[in-house]
């Protein structure tokens, strides 16, 4: 009879219990410039934005942390990513940065070492890295534009980070895409930059299974 009015006690606090707890999001960090800040367009409309709500589209449990700053350079990037990982211990480190490094005509070694530099750090704190690149102006020569373009492909190839060669894919092209300055997109062209972007980043998602950390 005892054992009985046990039972009965415990019953509804083990039926009240969850089965399975639902997972922490997963974060997912993005540290760019002014192309993933979204300069000149509304909060909302930047790609960064539109990928967080197709994460929530596609039921994917990321939060996304977008600690993108218009003009960082890679420099600026380093001096502010280590805080950011030890803050929000992000499952995927998106780094989208080197263009202002370019447009200031920094030497492409400078900007490789920087790059690799900030992708080890992201690793060694556990997370899997998308490389974004960009292409400069034409106005910037040739020679130099195509030394900086390069540096995306070796720094992934040295680090084994995922890669994305060029944000502005199809868009940079199109100066009806392109705000007055010619180097930022407008907000009608910011889903194709996500769209460029979606392909390599959705197989580092699956990878992490979104849970935790």
């Amino acid at each position: 009879m005892l054992l009985l009015l046990i039972l009965s006690l415990l019953a509804p606090a083990a039926s009240a219990a969850p089965a399975h707890p639902s997972a922490r999001p997963s974060t997912l960090l993005v540290l760019g410039d002014s192309l993933s800040a979204g300069f000149g367009t509304a909060l909302d409309q930047g790609w960064v934005s539109l990928l967080e709500q197709r994460l929530a589209d596609q039921g994917l449990p990321y939060q996304v942390v977008n600690a993108s700053i218009s003009g960082d350079t890679t420099a600026g990037g380093l001096s502010r990513l280590p805080a950011l990982l030890a803050e929000y211990r992000p499952a995927v480190v998106i780094i989208e940065l080197g263009a202002n490094d370019g447009l200031r005509g920094f030497p492409p070694k400078r900007i490789a070492a920087a790059l690799e530099d900030l992708t080890q750090q992201a690793q060694a704190a556990g997370a899997r890295v998308l490389l974004v690149g960009v292409r400069l102006p034409p106005n910037y020569g040739s020679a130099y534009a195509e030394q900086f373009q390069a540096v995306y492909a070796q720094v992934a190839a040295a680090t084994g980070a995922a890669l994305v060669p060029r944000l502005l894919d199809g868009v940079a092209e199109d100066r009806a895409l392109m705000q007055a300055d010619g180097l930022h997109p407008t907000a009608v062209a910011q889903p194709r930059l996500l769209d460029n972007v979606w392909p390599v980043l959705l197989p580092l998602l699956h990878a992490t299974g979104g849970g935790g950390g």
